[in-house]
């Protein structure tokens, strides 16, 4: 989860206490929270702080999304069953998105890793797009939709971006999740997202004035859909989402 606000109603609904074993440099800026559910063992990481513009400035972007998940799985290697990446979007009327609705992802793609080399091979790698962990059974049991999340690393957008995101058969735009899923892919670890929308990509309304606005309720969603995953994933196999 890339924001703190994202994550603390899950972290203090459950009861997870902070673990620095996770992350033990100084250097990085990443937190992590442990606790467990029934017969399963949590662990909630976020991006944690920028310690140079702000304590109130998020790690965001795909750069700490990337590093943040890799280095997490690289410490609890062998004992990762799933990963999910869950967090607050913008959402495409379009596709028929409202503000606080749930998704999963389907898959995850870059929208503005343009590398226009007149070799096939560059624009595919640009594009990025990773498979999420069929989750259909979940969706149904908790009432989500599911959909492609197009990943840039502006929370604002332009028209080539635009473009790319309808090629990439958006239905949700976030700052994380193709680089959580890249780094998911380097570990072969299973992975979807969990995406509760903020604004609307294609509405009339600032981005950022929506975002700030709907950020609270979002998170609130957020942790009741996170609550019903967890409910409904412990104790299954991944072929039983």
């Amino acid at each position: 989860m890339a924001m703190e606000a994202e994550a603390s109603p899950i972290v203090t609904r459950l009861g997870l206490i902070s673990d620095m074993t996770i992350f033990p440099s100084k250097s990085t800026p990443f937190k992590a929270y442990r606790g467990s559910y029934k017969d399963c063992n949590l662990v909630v990481i976020t991006n944690g702080k920028d310690n140079v513009h702000g304590t109130g400035v998020d790690n965001c972007g795909t750069v700490p999304a990337a590093l943040c998940t890799f280095l997490a799985l690289q410490r609890l290697n062998g004992v990762v069953d799933i990963v999910i990446n869950a967090g607050t979007c913008g959402g495409f009327q379009e596709k028929g998105a409202r503000i606080g609705d749930v998704y999963l992802t389907t898959a995850s793609a870059y929208h503005d890793r343009r590398i226009p080399i007149d070799v096939p091979d560059f624009v595919a790698y640009g594009i990025g797009r990773i498979e999420s962990l069929p989750v259909h059974k979940l969706s149904k049991e908790i009432n989500a939709k599911m959909g492609v999340c197009t990943t840039g690393n502006s929370l604002d957008k332009h028209d080539i971006d635009d473009q790319i995101m309808r090629a990439n058969n958006a239905s949700v735009k976030d700052m994380e999740s193709a680089a959580i899923s890249w780094a998911c892919r380097l570990h072969d670890i299973p992975h979807f997202g969990v995406k509760v929308v903020t604004d609307i990509v294609d509405g009339s309304r600032p981005t950022e004035e929506e975002f700030l606005e709907n950020l609270h309720h979002a998170a609130q969603e957020l942790e009741g859909a996170l609550s019903k995953i967890i409910e409904y994933c412990c104790g299954r196999s991944l072929d039983e989402l």
